[in-house]
Order: structure tokens, then sequence, then C-alpha cells
């Protein structure tokens, strides 16, 4: 196993994100990217939830003003041109690279058997959840996830300008 990208989660980043979500944070092991503020934007989940469940979702967006611009992208109907994009076999190439970079988090955390090979947002051949891709992109750093970062270009939101509450 590797170390992880991020540090340990703390006890007021836990209420922090309990706050953005609005529910009690569950799972998490790491904040894998911060507001300019310095409060939780990309949280970092166990591959293997409490219960047993297999969660491919290592990081997750949580900044409520992030998950806002990403899901207006979705439903402005982004999703469908990023994916047209994969027609480009560079563009292809990268994505799973991306796809393989993010395996290579997860699994240096814990090997689930149940989700090898499964990473998130619809890697490494189809665009299915911006908010997995962007989270991904903030967590790995710019040029890791090309989907993810041409997302978070469009967004109407920077991880450098704070919209903390």
């Amino acid at each position: 196993m590797t170390t992880p990208p991020f540090a340990p989660v703390t006890g007021a980043d836990i209420d922090a994100v309990s706050r953005q979500l609005g529910r009690p944070a569950r799972n998490v092991i790491g904040i894998a990217a911060r507001c300019a503020c310095g409060n939780p934007t990309v949280v970092a989940t166990r591959p293997r939830l409490d219960d047993g469940t297999p969660f491919p979702t290592l990081y997750y967006l949580s900044h409520p003003a992030a998950t806002a611009a990403i899901s207006t992208l979705e439903a402005n109907g982004v999703m469908a041109g990023l994916q047209q994009l994969l027609a480009d076999e560079p563009m292809a190439a990268h994505y799973l690279d991306a796809h393989r970079s993010y395996l290579a988090d997860r699994e240096g955390l814990e090997v689930v058997e149940e989700i090898a090979g499964i990473s998130a947002g619809g890697m490494p051949a189809r665009v299915k959840c911006l908010h997995a891709l962007a989270g991904h992109s903030l967590a790995a750093g710019p040029g890791v996830n090309p989907i993810g970062d041409l997302a978070l270009e469009q967004a109407d939101w920077s991880p450098l300008v704070c919209q903390c509450e």
C-alpha cells in the first residue's frame, strides 16, 4: 500500500463536511482538496464502507458552491459535448490514464475485489458524473483528469476564490 495523496481528516473537517452535506459525514478518511479559505472541497472516502459495502468513489465533491456549479453544467448538457471529446484518440488515452491514476490512488488505500477496475465518473470510456471527475481533478491537480479539468474550466466556481457561507 502507498501513502494516500491527502492528509488525515480531523474532527473539525468532519464537522465542516457534515455542514456542507447537510447530513453526518460517513467513512471520510481525508480531505483531498480544500477551498482557498481552507474549508474542505473534496473528501476522500474509504473504498469499503463501514457496513462492508464496496464504494468506488474515492474522491467526493463536498463544497456546496462547487457542487452547484457542476450540477449546472450537467443540467445544461455539457456532459454530451465532453463525451464527444473522447472520440479523439489522444484525449481518450489521457482519460484512460486518469482512470488508472484514480485506481492507483484508491488501491493504495485498500484493494476491494468487487470494484477492481472500476473508478468513477464513467472513466475510462464515458463521461457519466462531472462531480466525480471534477473531484478527481481537484484532488489530483491539473493535468491528471482532462475531462474533470475541462468541467472545472467551464464551471462558474473556482477553488481559488472562496465562496463559503
